[in-house]
């Protein structure tokens, strides 16, 4: 496991091993690093190996790996593709037409088919994604403004802040920033699991990518498996969804959950 915005260390374990396929999800989950996919898709390809991008936070509307170099796409069709949190399903997205057809075989095979419903239900919610995106994009970036600015947090993390060290990556290769949002407060986590209870308008949940807002605490949901392991997240860590709804009402929700 190395960092996904060092490529020297990726070219380092490339040259140090044989590798089939490399893995990178961008933005990561929940801390929302970058990585430079047309850079890691050339590491890749020099070892003789496959990138595969999860680029479910971004969504195909913000940001398309095919076009700048990764041979596969991986969604979560139950995050923004469905965009409604009543759907359960994934997709893969292969640049080649050989190794899509290995994949359709595969998936045939072992019976990972996903029901008409649910297939119903993805197309409806793609059908809207585009303006959903524009919305959690805008919606997104003014609720990380504030917070980078309220007294009670340590840091922000959001690509669409010039203060993120991906920020210029995230500009190269996305259309906008996304709507996810994670931020660090300085009251460390106890703080932090009591502002996740107080909010009124973002629901407590694990999931995003819905028209609704949500909020949740990495350390104690999430991510609570691989505590005490190098994935661990910090515990004063809180990772938002933001949802479509007014902004100015968010932005009041997070105030009053922030305050004493």
């Amino acid at each position: 496991m190395i960092p996904i915005s060092d490529l020297a260390a990726v070219r380092e374990q490339l040259a140090a091993r044989s590798t089939t396929l490399v893995w990178v999800e961008t933005p990561t989950n929940p801390l929302l690093n970058i990585a430079d996919i047309r850079a890691l898709a050339r590491a890749a390809h020099e070892a003789g190996a496959l990138l595969a991008v999860d680029n479910t936070f971004a969504s195909p509307y913000l940001q398309q790996p095919l076009t700048v170099g990764a041979d596969v796409v991986v969604h979560s069709t139950t995050k923004y593709l469905g965009g409604h949190s009543d759907v359960v399903g994934g997709a893969l997205v292969a640049a080649d037409g050989e190794l899509a057809e290995r994949l359709a075989f595969t998936q045939n095979a072992t019976g990972g088919v996903a029901g008409p419903f649910d297939a119903w239900l993805t197309l409806r919610g793609i059908k809207t994604l585009a303006p959903r995106m524009d919305r959690h994009c805008r919606n997104a970036m003014r609720v990380a403004q504030m917070l980078a600015e309220h007294p009670a947090v340590a840091e922000v993390r959001y690509p669409g802040l010039p203060s993120h060290p991906g920020h210029k990556t995230a500009q190269e290769q996305m259309r906008a920033f996304g709507g996810m949002v994670s931020f660090r407060l300085l009251a460390g986590e106890e703080a932090a699991v009591r502002t996740c209870g107080r909010t009124r308008l973002f629901t407590l949940g694990e999931s995003l990518g819905g028209v609704e807002s949500l909020i949740e605490h990495p350390g104690r949901m999430t991510h609570a498996s691989v505590a005490g392991s190098a994935l661990q997240v910090p515990g004063d860590l809180i990772r938002l969804s933001v949802g479509i709804e007014d902004c100015d009402d968010l932005l009041d929700d997070l105030r009053q959950a922030l305050s004493d």
